[in-house]
């Protein structure tokens, strides 16, 4: 879904394809990628002959496409149910959306209106205002989980899989090579995210202590891939899942990581790290099956309707 392709966005890139993932193979794209609209699905070059159209009615008239827009609105009410975005958290800005997302500003802010005009989101005007998230739950929202989640799924599944190995691996290596620069640096991000006071205070936290133990690898390269699996895994919107409970647990879990790290036992590290990021594995399975039930239950009941 790259109408018009951001900064990170591969050269010689079309739209519609999906840019490199972390491994250098495909990133997660969103359902509908490199569809395009206003064009009837009649036959090869034209329309269908008049007598069929008006023999089989609405079944040969023209399928409606989802835009960019309206993918990009579904990613985000995802996010939002996923706890990424909380109720009365300033989304980012226009511009930061297309460049994490890779899209154009101009469907960032199609997606916006529609999540405006839903009432997902409201508008503030004025110093420290922006779009901030209203509500997670709307009639539409679980549809719109189900088009992002669903197709995607077998995709999301490997890939964190990959995250839970690529993470211990770094945590197992930090172990091994953390100095005392290291050391103090891992220390400061746990008690950062132990004294953050809001949700945007606990994600820039979360983060400032992965990467410290990432770069306690001192390896460019692992640094660079648990950022670019932890984007992928969020939808590219760069923020763990989260709730109060999930704050919880991290609470526990991040000194016991920090000091596996830091008391040089690569064995304990690597274990603590497989813990630690099953919680956003665990919060997109349980999001999942919760709507994959719901739709098998919609389908049984207008089954049973006809």
């Amino acid at each position: 879904m790259t109408e018009q392709p951001g900064p990170a966005a591969t050269a010689g890139q079309g739209p519609g394809e999906a840019g490199p993932d972390a491994t250098g193979g495909r990133r997660l794209a969103m359902e509908g990628e490199g569809e395009v609209g206003g064009g009837t699905r009649g036959g090869l070059g034209g329309s269908p002959p008049r007598g069929n159209t008006e023999r089989f009615g609405a079944l040969l008239s023209p399928v409606p496409m989802r835009t960019a827009g309206e993918r990009i609105a579904e990613r985000i009410v995802t996010a939002i149910a996923l706890g990424e975005f909380v109720p009365d958290q300033r989304l980012p800005t226009e511009r930061e959306l297309a460049a994490m997302l890779e899209v154009s500003r101009t469907s960032v802010r199609e997606a916006l209106q529609r999540l405006q005009a839903s009432g997902y989101v409201t508008t503030r005007r004025g110093r420290g205002g922006g779009t901030f998230v209203k509500t997670g739950r709307g009639p539409d929202a679980d549809e719109m989980i189900r088009r992002t989640l669903v197709p995607a799924w077998k995709e999301l599944s490997e890939i964190l899989d990959f995250r839970s190995l690529v993470e211990q691996l770094i945590a197992r290596t930090a172990a091994h090579r953390r100095d005392s620069h290291d050391i103090a640096a891992i220390r400061q991000a746990v008690d950062g995210y132990a004294g953050a006071a809001d949700r945007e205070a606990s994600r820039l936290a979360d983060h400032a202590l992965h990467q410290a133990i990432a770069r306690a690898t001192h390896n460019a390269r692992l640094v660079d891939l648990s950022a670019r699996i932890r984007r992928e895994v969020s939808l590219g919107f760069d923020a763990e899942p989260y709730t109060a409970e999930v704050r919880h647990r991290a609470l526990h879990q991040h000194p016991a990581l920090a000091d596996a790290v830091i008391a040089g036992d690569p064995v304990l590290a690597g274990e603590c790290a497989a813990s630690h990021f099953s919680l956003t594995e665990d919060m997109l399975t349980e999001l999942y099956a919760r709507i994959s039930l719901r739709s098998a239950g919609e389908s049984d009941a207008r089954s049973q309707s006809q």
